[in-house]
């Protein structure tokens, strides 16, 4: 399904420039758990937004399904985003005056869909928070609010879930929850992409990639 073949990145401040990746090569295929280590500044990150068509890399081949989505534009890797990947992020990044109905009918908005309503709500029951549609996020545990992100990144039933630091701000007992859901995402087909630095989080996928 990915792709990339010596990848590179660099950042420019002013005078000042940062190389975040260089020549990295990585398969993943569909229906893989993969858990992508490093430590802070290692690039994990970029790598995760390159991967995610959230950013392009200054070179290298990036293959998604067999075409080079290298250099396509800012619109067109927004159309492929929005259909093909789901983000839960470590700051879950809800939007506090939206309810939990509205925070997860959002990708259906950004995609230039009607709201689906029965979808939303099915979504939102799968995660655990059937009761929980009307709550705003403050409402809410950061657990809870996780699930939410969760739900908010399967709504328009996404080929990949990329999740960065997804338990980073979560209880032990939470963050073995919110890690069980990303198993069971896998065994239903979903293609996971996990960034993390922690260990026990990585041991939950198939296959950890280290980045140095």
């Amino acid at each position: 399904m990915i792709k990339l073949k010596n990848i590179s990145k660099t950042y420019k401040t002013g005078k000042v420039e940062f190389q975040a990746l260089k020549g990295i090569d990585l398969n993943i295929n569909k229906g893989e758990f993969v858990a992508i280590m490093g430590p802070s500044g290692s690039g994990k990150s970029t790598l995760m937004h390159i991967i995610g068509f959230l950013d392009t890399p200054d070179s290298g081949k990036y293959f998604f399904k067999g075409k080079d989505v290298s250099n396509l534009s800012e619109d067109e890797l927004a159309a492929i985003r929005n259909k093909t990947v789901g983000f839960v992020f470590q700051q879950f990044h809800l939007l506090p005056r939206e309810t939990v109905l509205e925070n997860v009918n959002l990708p259906l908005i950004y995609g230039g869909k009607k709201q689906d309503k029965a979808i939303v709500l099915e979504k939102i029951a799968e995660v655990g928070l059937k009761s929980k549609e009307k709550n705003l996020p403050n409402e809410l545990s950061g657990g809870e609010r996780q699930r939410v992100a969760i739900a908010r990144a399967l709504v328009n039933n996404p080929d990949i879930i990329l999740a960065d630091e997804p338990t980073g701000n979560l209880d032990s007992k939470t963050q073995t929850e919110i890690m069980g859901m990303f198993t069971d995402l896998n065994k239903n087909g979903k293609t996971v992409i996990l960034v993390t630095h922690e260990e026990d989080v990585a041991e939950y996928a198939k296959r950890i990639v280290k980045i140095k």
